[in-house]
């Protein structure tokens, strides 16, 4: 008898429906972003944060992931102050929100964090990734972090984004317009997850562990 595969929520996300927002609804989702940037709070402690977060400049939209019953709109743009803001917007898509009457998405959120590492200043990145936990799946004895992890390759060629824990393949997206959106279960059973380029043809391109920098912090 074959080994029972353990429990794993995988292609949980429905695929992207957009991969950039335009008109009066990129005007909307840009509101709420911006209105979370403008509550960043900058940290003292931090020399780079010294002269503020600053103001936000282009924004930049990745491809949208839909799960539990919430649409996750991520987004980053450079600051005045040399800066990168990230986040993203979520809302409930139209036809969730029985109060909806105007067909529209309704109760948009923003979340914004700020940074200053920079894939410029880090040549040595083959991707440049941002995430931040949106919910929890509850398995068999364990609790995964279902993360949103957008971002863009640094390589080229690269088809499709894809998102591995412990080796099996729980999320996909194509790379649209240099740039793709994962949605998928990390630190479950004390695995974490990977992301991982690929080509048209399926070959590997690159690959990047959402905790390489803490292990090697550990290791020193």
């Amino acid at each position: 008898m074959p080994e029972l595969e353990r429990f794993l929520p995988r292609y949980a996300a429905e695929p992207p429906h957009e991969t950039a927002p335009y008109g009066r609804w990129a005007e909307s989702l840009a509101a709420a972003f911006l209105q979370a940037v403008e509550l960043i709070e900058p940290d003292p402690d931090e020399p780079s944060e010294k002269d503020g977060i600053g103001e936000a400049g282009e924004l930049s939209w990745y491809p949208d992931r839909t799960w539990h019953g919430r649409t996750f709109a991520p987004v980053t743009t450079r600051t005045s102050t040399g800066l990168e803001a990230y986040g993203f917007v979520r809302f409930v898509p139209a036809d969730e929100d029985e109060g909806a009457e105007t067909g529209e998405p309704r109760h948009l959120t923003g979340e914004a964090q700020v940074t200053d590492e920079l894939a410029e200043n880090n040549p040595d990145w083959r991707i440049d990734l941002c995430e931040t936990v949106v919910g929890s799946w509850r398995g068999d004895g364990e609790t995964a972090a279902m993360t949103l992890v957008w971002g863009r390759p640094l390589v080229n060629g690269a088809a499709h984004a894809l998102a591995e824990l412990d080796g099996t393949v729980v999320d996909r997206c194509a790379v649209r317009d240099g740039r793709f959106t994962l949605l998928a279960p990390d630190d479950y059973f004390g695995d974490t997850l990977e992301v991982v380029l690929v080509d048209a043809g399926g070959g590997e391109l690159a690959r990047e562990s959402l905790y390489e920098d803490e292990d090697a912090g550990d290791e020193a």
